[in-house]
């Protein structure tokens, strides 16, 4: 049992741990690979689709199904402790043909190993994949931003909703390939849209000085509103 004043460094919980260094010499492609990509092919049977090393770091895609499973058991078995989940995000190519890759950062801090896993979801198919909020809570404004900028819907997440935008913006999602660098609309469009949401009937005299807006507003409505007119009640 451990002394309640003894000092518990991160990445020493193997008795025979190494002094942790600065890797050099990184092969672009190859080298080692982290042991935890070969644990999983051998625990999970037909849940990896593949692993790589890229740049020492190594890279396991799965498949849509066995998602929660794997991360549920890197987490939990004590030969992995992957206790931190560090991001989650997601590719997609300007190639309509290749599949949008969600992304997961995982860390393990007791035996100093990071994974990246990866998961491939065919545009042509509904974009959804399995929350790992119960597993680690972090994952919930990370996979919240992740539906907002691509459209990925996390099932089990308790409250999946746009972080970023707005909860009616209708624009689609920003960082899809498909996504319009102008907007779907022409700057006549959003002003035509702007203007049809009738300003005077939400803001006072007081509110639009404030805001800057009264001079933006037509004459019509400046003059009525300097005669002191309420509106919007």
């Amino acid at each position: 049992m451990t002394d309640k004043t003894q000092i518990v460094t991160t990445g020493r919980a193997l008795a025979n741990a190494l002094t942790p260094v600065t890797p050099r010499n990184i092969a672009h492609r190859g080298g080692e690979p982290n042991p935890s990509a070969a644990a999983i092919g051998e625990h999970f049977l037909g849940y990896v689709v593949r692993s790589e090393v890229i740049w020492g770091e190594t890279t396991v895609y799965v498949t849509r199904a066995s998602v929660f499973e794997v991360m549920q058991w890197l987490h939990d078995d004590p030969t992995q402790q992957y206790d931190f989940l560090s991001d989650i995000t997601a590719v997609e190519s300007r190639d309509f043909e290749q599949p949008i890759e969600v992304v997961w950062h995982l860390r393990s801090l007791p035996f100093r190993r990071f994974l990246r896993v990866k998961v491939q979801l065919e545009k042509n198919a509904p974009l959804e994949v399995s929350s790992v909020w119960s597993i680690w809570k972090s994952a919930d404004w990370m996979e919240r931003e992740c539906y907002d900028m691509f459209g990925i819907r996390f099932k089990g997440h308790p409250d999946l909703r746009r972080i970023l935008m707005w909860e009616q913006y209708k624009e689609g999602f920003p960082l899809r390939k498909d996504f319009p660098l102008r907007g779907r609309f022409s700057r006549a469009e959003q002003l035509r849209q702007a203007l049809a949401q009738n300003p005077e009937a939400k803001y006072s005299m007081e509110e639009l000085s404030i805001a800057d807006a009264f001079e933006d507003l037509p004459s019509e409505m400046r003059q009525r509103l300097r005669k002191g007119e309420r509106t919007g009640e």
